[in-house]
């Protein structure tokens, strides 16, 4: 049986990678994407293709090279994106136009790219990475949250405009997990004068400290393979600690104000 050829945006570090190798163990074709694979020499984990998903002629190019050497593509992991954290107040608008661009248009951007491909195999799967954060408006994660909250709502929707071509769409959102996010997130600087800089400040060392602490991705990557596997996948999966898990559960049993309470008081704010 011809094995299953999976893109995946963002594939050189963190939950992009270790879904990579994972899948790339169970006998998966793997190509991942970085916008400079120059800057990864000595990447051998598996295929790396040069892509930036802001812009859409490194897109067309990277999916061309693809498809020239496989002739199809199965799966698409839409991981690609950048954190950001910051009072709303005081955050840059330029970045927050950033976030918007690489993790809800560079999503959307590849999804446009691949269906072409998708609709005429008559066959294909589409899983957008977003995060348990997009499920509630996090202090001084807002935007993030929001972003990604955008993300899930597009996986609704396409799912109901492709589902005539074989093509299943679902979004997985993750919780806290063991990688470098910290690294390349966008934080808004913590200005001492600002009427926020303590608790944003406080915040920071708390979203810091969950990720420090956090699970192994590779529970990630288990997961996408059985979504892979799945007959009919469901619109949304989630994972991650019990309870960032079940604090979706909360969220939807609890009225606004209570849920609103415990966050404040997780928060300390």
């Amino acid at each position: 049986m011809k094995r299953k050829v999976v893109l995946i945006t963002g594939g050189s570090s963190g939950i992009g990678k270790s879904i990579g190798i994972y899948l790339k163990s169970k006998g998966f074709v793997v190509y991942g994407t970085t916008r400079n694979k120059y800057n990864y020499p000595d990447f051998k984990a598996f295929s790396l293709l040069e892509l930036d998903v802001t812009r859409t002629e490194t897109i067309h190019k990277a999916i061309s090279i693809l498809l020239s050497k496989e002739e199809t593509l199965d799966v698409l992991i839409n991981n690609a994106g950048i954190g950001i954290t910051g009072a709303l107040e005081e955050t840059p608008h330029e970045e927050v136009l950033k976030a918007f661009d690489t993790n809800f248009n560079g999503p959307l951007h590849m999804v446009k790219a691949v269906l072409p491909q998708m609709r005429k195999q008559q066959s294909g799967l589409i899983i957008n990475i977003t995060s348990i954060a997009g499920y509630m408006g996090l202090p001084y994660r807002g935007i993030y949250s929001a972003v990604k909250g955008a993300l899930n709502i597009l996986t609704e929707t396409l799912r109901m405009e492709t589902k005539d071509f074989g093509v299943k769409v679902t979004s997985l959102a993750p919780g806290d997990f063991a990688t470098n996010i910290a690294a390349g997130r966008y934080h808004a600087p913590v200005v001492e004068a600002s009427a926020y800089a303590s608790a944003y400040e406080r915040t920071l060392q708390m979203i810091n400290d969950d990720v420090d602490r956090a699970q192994s991705p590779e529970l990630v990557a288990k997961t996408v393979l059985r979504i892979i596997h799945a007959k009919n996948p469901k619109v949304h999966y989630k994972v991650g600690a019990f309870m960032q898990r079940f604090s979706l559960l909360l969220k939807k049993i609890l009225p606004d104000k209570i849920y609103e309470k415990l966050l404040l008081n997780h928060y300390k704010l």
